[in-house]
């Protein structure tokens, strides 16, 4: 009995340091954003070569992430995440550094491969507490990074206002949150591949379990990217909104997705994760439909937090869900990672284009069309279903050294 004790301690001690690692990752990413206009200006691009630089953090995140099963294979996964998260975190550095396009693109593309390679880390880290513990837990850890994202953003704005240089702000922010993520770490499950056990290849295919959970994950995380750069162009293009109305349609949105993650576990206990996606697929279609007809910008408004509302639980669903879709979990996992940032990548522009070509609200429409597939497909989520009783033997539900 004392040893079951133990047990669920540490299991309990490892999911609050995970958190504060997801925490630590979203606070670089909240950091960064707030002085990119600094960094735009340091380098002397004008927006279209911004554009063009923004796009490197997704290439990297993606070329890099199918490594990061491997890391985990040859050092374990504490000391593996420790390293990780460290080379995330001084990675906020550098395009803060950067003097030109061509620096500022490798400097993004070094920060994107650091990024993706921790993310799945913490993400196969992650599910494997929760598969020990029963329990869902996914939802609020990405919660917490949303929490982490927040209060990054918070301290760069209050950066940004007094006018402080980023270099120095980045510098500061990184050697604080890289102690806080080693401390972290220091209790994280620390998971070992077995003697007989291959090394996984450095680069590989996606399994097709991981493709059609990835497909979910794309529809949600396209609606986010489009909600997040397009909301407040919506509702002052659209709707002739003023500047501040229309930057608190994406308040409302990010607020909605926030408090939806932080308190999405105790929903997917109790209804399982397939109709909660469900559910939440018709709450974002039915924001969207509010979105393209609203007549109102507080009709707009209440679209974009009904979207925000619905699509919060599906990515940490789709990585439960990859977690336990065959035997090379973290390989999953860097196969829907990869789907869901490179959906974040082509929604903002792809929106764009199509109102360029259309309309806002024809892009819009897209958007709601793209919510409606989480209602159709959201069955291939049934491995992350908490609500069916699973049963796992210890050697198959290890994720981090088995890619």
């Amino acid at each position: 009995m004392g040893e079951v004790v133990d047990d669920v301690r540490e299991l309990k001690r490892a999911r609050y340091a995970v958190a504060a690692v997801f925490a630590v990752h979203g606070a670089v990413t909240g950091s960064f954003a707030t002085r990119v206009p600094w960094i735009q200006d340091h380098a002397s691009i004008g927006a279209g070569q911004l554009g063009l630089a923004l796009a490197f953090p997704a290439i990297g995140a993606s070329v890099a992430m199918p490594l990061a099963g491997r890391i985990s294979h040859r050092f374990g996964s504490r000391t593996a995440l420790r390293g990780l998260i460290s080379l995330w975190t001084l990675a906020l550095v550098l395009p803060s550094l950067a003097p030109n396009l061509y620096t500022l693109c490798l400097a993004l593309f070094t920060y994107g491969a650091t990024a993706g390679m921790a993310d799945v880390a913490m993400n196969a880290l992650g599910v494997e507490i929760e598969n020990r513990l029963d329990k869902s837990i996914m939802s609020g850890l990405h919660g917490m990074w949303s929490a982490g994202a927040l209060v990054g953003s918070a301290a760069g704005t209050l950066a940004a206002h007094l006018g402080s240089d980023a270099r120095v702000h980045h510098v500061l922010a990184a050697g604080v949150l890289t102690v806080l993520g080693l401390v972290a770490c220091r209790w994280v499950l620390d998971l070992k591949p077995t003697e007989d056990e291959e090394p996984p290849p450095r680069f590989a295919l996606p399994p097709r379990s991981a493709l059609l959970i990835g497909a979910v994950g794309f529809c949600a995380v396209f609606a986010e990217g489009a909600s997040l750069d397009w909301s407040a162009v919506y509702l002052r293009d659209r709707l002739d909104s003023s500047a501040g109305l229309a930057a608190a349609s994406t308040t409302a949105f990010t607020l909605t997705m926030a408090v939806a993650r932080i308190a999405g576990d105790a929903v997917v206990d109790r209804f399982g994760a397939v109709r909660t996606v469900r559910v939440g697929g018709v709450l974002a279609t039915l924001g969207g439909l509010l979105v393209v007809s609203a007549w109102h910008p507080a009709v707009a408004m209440a679209g974009f937090a009904l979207m925000g509302l619905g699509i919060a639980v599906v990515v940490p669903l789709a990585f439960a869900a990859a977690g336990r879709s065959g035997p090379n979990p973290s390989q999953a996992i860097a196969g829907v990672a990869t789907i869901t940032y490179t959906s974040g990548l082509v929604a903002p522009s792809a929106i764009g284009t199509l109102a360029q070509a259309t309309s806002l609200m024809v892009s819009f429409g897209l958007v709601t069309v793209l919510a409606c597939g989480l209602v159709v497909f959201a069955g291939v989520l049934r491995a992350g279903d908490r609500s069916r009783p699973t049963v796992s033997p210890p050697s198959a539900a290890a994720p981090a050294p088995r890619p």
